[in-house]
């Protein structure tokens, strides 16, 4: 990694659009799931930060002015970082039962953008990102695992 990728990490948010109600019988796997997976991702390698409220995760933040969509919104030191977290242990099980859970929606509902360190983004920067890679495809500004890009030089700035 060069010295003005390090200065960078990468931020992700995926939203969801719920098929029931967060209390109901049909989604109790997915919510009993969501503090045992956070606290594996608070201690996963090149894991940096993650949107939460006050109940301790990101279901019951507002996103997009749609209620029935969550937001899961965290920053990682890197694409391998975040996708090594993806792709293993329960949170793999998870991803494996999205579909029991979420309308499956046809524009994007993930992506990913590099952060200066210690930057945290807010909600309305990712719904930004997004409606940007909605709009524009994958690029520098807005982009998915599919299509990555690598981290800008430290001295260049933000743009879509």
């Amino acid at each position: 990694m060069t010295a003005s990728a390090a200065v960078r990490h990468l931020a992700q948010v995926n939203i969801a659009r719920l098929k029931f109600p967060l209390d109901s019988p049909e989604l109790k796997d997915f919510v009993d799931a969501l503090d045992p997976v956070n606290e594996v991702a608070d201690v996963a390698d090149g894991f940096v930060w993650r949107l939460q409220s006050d109940s301790g995760n990101a279901t019951d933040i507002p996103v997009l002015g749609d209620e029935w969509l969550i937001v899961n919104m965290s920053v990682w030191r890197d694409t391998n970082a975040l996708t090594a977290f993806m792709y293993q242990g329960q949170h793999r099980e998870l991803l494996a039962r999205r579909r029991e859970w979420f309308e499956r929606l046809e524009e994007a509902v993930t992506v990913l953008w590099w952060v200066p360190d210690g930057h945290r983004p807010s909600v309305a920067e990712a719904e930004e990102r997004l409606l940007h890679l909605r709009a524009h495809g994958p690029t520098p500004y807005a982009f998915n695992l599919r299509t990555p890009f690598p981290p800008p030089e430290a001295s260049a700035t933000a743009g879509g």
